[in-house]
């Protein structure tokens, strides 16, 4: 059970920490993961089917 929840668990490539999800819009439908260090970010934007990473964030 551990390796299925480790499948679908985002960490930072950079510190290996889980990334927070604290800056989601559900009305637009966009997930925010940020590192809780801000080494890091990611996003998905459901309308085009995609992600969208960076380093460092601000």
């Amino acid at each position: 059970m551990n390796f299925l929840k480790r499948l679908f668990i985002d960490k930072c490539p950079t510190c290996n920490k889980v990334l927070n999800t604290n800056k989601s819009s559900f009305l637009k439908a966009k997930v925010i993961k940020t590192c809780p260090e801000n080494h890091y970010q990611k996003e998905f934007h459901p309308a085009l089917e995609t992600y969208i990473e960076s380093d460092k964030v601000s």
